[in-house]
């Protein structure tokens, strides 16, 4: 049986290609947005207390991948999808001083904050929907007694966001 030369290199690419994202999904360090699992969000104190606790992280294994930041909160994301940030009083505020997250994947941000905060309501919780805590972003929060001093958050799918600043390399 004839194989063409093409068809064994482009069966090798695919192949290598895939063993490689495989690799790399599987110690963390998944180059594609997919899957995007949301994220888990955590406060430092300070600006400086970000980039500490950034390093200890990385320390440990856990590197960044990106810092997104906009006026409100400057954040580090790392390979994992775990996200260290600092924000402003403003933005604090806002979020009744929430100082975690959990970040879900939503096509319709506001509408499914919306009926969050309706099923924490029917539960006997109190629960409001806040839009406007970062304005650059399209993120809707629910602020809930269910989880005091955390908030769910609601963001469309990381390749419907604006694009990230790579994060710059750091000696650990």
């Amino acid at each position: 049986m004839f194989v063409p030369t093409w068809l064994l290199v482009v069966a090798g690419i695919f192949i290598l290609g895939l063993a490689a994202w495989s690799f790399l999904l599987a110690t963390g360090r998944n180059p594609l947005p997919f899957p995007d699992f949301g994220s888990r969000i955590f406060s430092a104190a300070s600006a400086e207390a970000k980039e500490t606790v950034v390093a200890l992280l990385a320390k440990h294994g856990v590197r960044e991948r990106f810092q997104f930041n906009t006026g409100g909160v400057l954040r580090s994301i790392m390979w994992d999808g775990t996200i260290i940030n600092h924000s402003s009083p403003d933005v604090l505020e806002k979020l009744g001083s929430a100082t975690a997250s959990i970040g879900l994947v939503s096509n319709e941000p506001e509408a499914s904050a919306n009926h969050a905060a309706e099923f924490l309501r029917s539960r006997g919780f109190q629960a409001k929907v806040v839009l406007d805590a970062e304005p650059e972003l399209p993120i809707a929060f629910v602020v809930s007694d269910a989880m005091p001093n955390t908030v769910i958050n609601f963001r469309k799918h990381v390749i419907h966001l604006p694009r990230p600043r790579r994060a710059p390399d750091r000696a650990g």
